[in-house]
């Protein structure tokens, strides 16, 4: 239906505009109560909201995993032409017999009282060592939209071999194991294609990157 509708605006604005327009619908929140009040929150609603006929839903209950928003950088090396990933243990990608340890996009939650730039910069330095001064802002998307509140804030930054100010690797008070792994960026290409990456954040800003190397 959307690629439908698109195809007869026919011009990118007008599809920009369209999709605004389309999500600008009522909701009636009627109550709401936290059931989990932990590191992660998860928040009960019971609310209506306009359907696209114009009429209101019945009264709905939905669950929100809130933890928060998140950020993540892409990070390129132009001397060599690969990328800087990380690579830790996630408990649940370990479950139901998942890998555990995934090749991701340096990554972190944002700090409330950062900036999201400010907060991927620290996390940058703690992680792989490296001190970046220009990020450039590529997106904001929800993750899970369908069960969680959170946002990630994805940005793309450039790196040189003299701009590592430390080993990486993480904070130590906070037990972080993390591995430095530059990868170059065909290899990293071949994975997405292989589906050797399995991170949605990391996925993304491959792609998003192939697509920018293609248009230059």
């Amino acid at each position: 239906m959307l690629s439908v509708a698109r195809a007869d605006l026919g011009h990118q604005q007008d599809f920009a505009l369209y999709v605004r327009s389309s999500t600008i619908k009522k909701v009636t929140l009627i109550k709401q109560r936290r059931l989990l009040d932990a590191f992660f929150k998860v928040d009960e609603a019971v609310l209506r909201h306009e359907r696209f006929d114009g009429s209101l839903s019945p009264e709905l209950n939905r669950l929100c995993l809130e933890r928060g928003d998140g950020v993540t950088a892409l990070l390129y090396q132009p001397q060599s032409d690969s990328l800087v990933l990380v690579r830790q243990f996630r408990y649940p990608a370990w479950v139901r017999q998942g890998p555990g340890w995934i090749l991701e996009t340096v990554a972190g939650m944002l700090d409330k009282a950062e900036a999201p730039q400010e907060t991927m910069r620290r996390e940058i330095l703690e992680e792989t060592g490296y001190q970046v001064c220009n990020l450039q802002h590529v997106s904001t998307f929800y993750l899970t939209p369908g069960g969680s509140s959170e946002r990630i804030f994805l940005y793309y930054g450039e790196v040189a071999v003299d701009e590592r100010r430390e080993s990486g690797g993480g904070l130590a008070d906070e037990n972080e194991d993390i591995e430095v792994i530059e990868i170059a960026v065909d290899d990293a290409f071949a994975a997405v294609d292989q589906g050797e990456i399995v991170d949605a954040k990391t996925l993304i800003a491959l792609m998003w990157f192939r697509n920018r190397r293609l248009q230059t």
